[in-house]
């Protein structure tokens, strides 16, 4: 080859290629790709959430309605569970241990069948939540929406179910000579931030969940310590001062449990007995405070990891 020809053949092949020297994050974003399942900011994390609003109302009705549909009696079970669990607590504390405190039988079975009714509300959001990624994996993985969607969905659908024992509630109430006050309507406040409180929580059980499947055997029992240490069965200020001896202050910290919380305004709202006659301003501060710090802070937390769920 002359040294002419060389020439020529060298001033016309390419030079090095233009993205050799660049890593794989320069090369993506130099051609316009983006990661599969990244995190969106949280503005658009919520954009998203609220665009998917329809589906979150239909699947939790789905899950409503398949809940109990391989049983005779149906979406009864709904109410007789919690009704029946009310009945054996009543037999336990109310007529064998006399955990009743100072309350007649016309007062003490209203608050307990609220206290039971209302605590199987944040007992059942977070059972559903804990598993409500590692139980739905094929449907995460399968589809493309904001994780959020099924925690908020079990807790919505929890919530639809207390709706429909309301009617139950109500039926007890005025049957023990409890009739409907204008302080009835507080129970609307009361469910509203009982259910972002329990939306919260499922969505930080269903973070832990998702990366431990074994915590959902665990939380039985963690729930059990909870509802005995909430005043369920019995009015918490007799059980502790008056039955075990205890400091004021620890029946106070027991009663600012957020469990306990919400069972009391419900309770204060709906029973017009003695030892209902009126609830501190502070019960409703720390109301508002539980929902606010668990449900905003559960849903920062569950969206941090937003892209990790499904994986591995």
């Amino acid at each position: 080859m002359s040294e002419t020809t060389h020439q020529r053949t060298t001033a016309g092949s390419p030079g090095p290629a233009p993205d050799r020297d660049l890593s794989a994050a320069e090369l993506a974003a130099r051609h316009g790709l983006t990661v599969s399942g990244a995190r969106p900011s949280l503005p658009d994390y919520l954009r998203q959430l609220w665009g998917r609003r329809h589906f979150i109302l239909a699947f939790s009705q789905a899950k409503l309605t398949a809940q109990y549909s391989q049983a005779k009696l149906g979406q009864l079970w709904q109410v007789f569970t919690p009704l029946l669990n009310a009945f054996v607590y009543f037999l336990i504390f109310g007529l064998l241990l006399g955990g009743r405190g100072n309350m007649e039988m016309p007062e003490y079975i209203p608050f307990l069948v609220i206290g039971v009714f209302v605590f199987t509300f944040t007992q059942s959001s977070v059972l559903a939540g804990v598993k409500s990624i590692s139980g739905n994996i094929g449907l995460v993985r399968a589809l493309h929406f904001p994780r959020a969607s099924l925690p908020v969905a079990f807790s919505l659908q929890q919530l639809q179910q207390l709706l429909y024992s309301m009617i139950v509630i109500a039926a007890v109430l005025v049957g023990f000579g409890h009739y409907p006050t204008w302080s009835w309507l507080l129970i609307v406040p009361a469910l509203a931030l009982q259910f972002l409180f329990n939306a919260g929580l499922a969505l930080i059980f269903a973070r832990w969940g998702s990366a431990t499947p074994d915590l959902a055997q665990l939380m039985p029992f963690v729930l059990r310590t909870w509802m005995y240490a909430s005043g369920v069965m019995f009015p918490l200020h007799y059980m502790v001062i008056e039955r075990a001896n205890g400091p004021e202050w620890l029946a106070n910290l027991l009663m600012s449990n957020p469990a306990s919380v919400y069972m009391e305004v419900m309770r204060q709202s709906l029973i017009s007995g003695p030892a209902h006659q009126s609830l501190p301003g502070w019960f409703w501060l720390l109301a508002v405070g539980w929902a606010l710090v668990i449900g905003v802070g559960g849903f920062v937390y569950f969206w941090k990891a937003e892209e990790r769920y499904g994986r591995g």
